[in-house]
């Protein structure tokens, strides 16, 4: 039998700042379009891997696929009082970046053994054109290790948002969601590398769509 995915307290949060915040945010302001909902898993651990341009990908990516998702967070973000409790509650989880962290490791394997679906960003860090160049083997490991199946999800025009040195602009958001993609069948390096590759070409393919 699955356990339940998340505490209370954690889906009260999420839903309250999901309906509060982020969906009104993204259906007005960001003239979000989602495609492809139908495809997400509605219970059970999931990885979702997707591309990354902007730091409003995370709350994007959960509202879209209409479940909580853990994310990794830096680790600085944890040293500064009150935030470090609400990001806790709301999912995320510390990663020491560049670095093999395996506290990090740990966390996500945790949350994807009591239901929760897991959000990775396939090559680790933002692109300038939300493209994936250089995927990354931790999100295949990742769902190796608990047998979770993969989420590809794809943000198109979300580098938009931020503009240096101003507040966040009003541009056009089109979220794609794709098919699940095979649970590896083990930690192999190169079972690994050949559905990460799989992984990012989905997601550029999406990408390809555009708006």
């Amino acid at each position: 039998m699955t356990r339940s995915r998340e505490p209370i307290i954690s889906l009260l949060l999420y839903h309250a700042f999901k309906w509060s915040v982020v969906s009104p945010v993204l259906h007005t302001y960001l003239r979000g379009r989602i495609y492809g909902a139908e495809n997400v898993p509605k219970t059970g651990p999931l990885v979702v891997v997707s591309n990354h341009a902007s730091n409003f990908d995370p709350p994007i990516v959960s509202n879209c696929v209409g479940r909580p998702v853990a994310y990794m967070a830096k680790e600085e973000l944890f040293k500064i009082p009150i935030l470090k409790q609400a990001i806790e509650l709301y999912g995320a989880y510390p990663v020491n970046r560049g670095a093999a962290d395996r506290a990090a490791m740990r966390a996500a394997l945790k949350y994807l053994d009591e239901g929760w679906a897991v959000g990775i960003f396939l090559q680790g860090t933002r692109t300038p054109d939300g493209r994936i160049t250089d995927p990354k083997r931790g999100a295949a490991l990742i769902a190796a290790k608990v047998k979770a199946p993969i989420l590809p999800v794809c943000l198109w025009g979300t580098e938009a948002i931020e503009a240096k040195g101003g507040a966040p602009r009003s541009a056009p958001v089109t979220v794609r969601i794709g098919s699940v993609i095979e649970t590896p069948s083990s930690t192999d390096k190169e079972e690994l590398e050949a559905v990460t590759k799989q992984c990012a070409a989905a997601i550029n393919a999406l990408h390809d769509l555009g708006r």
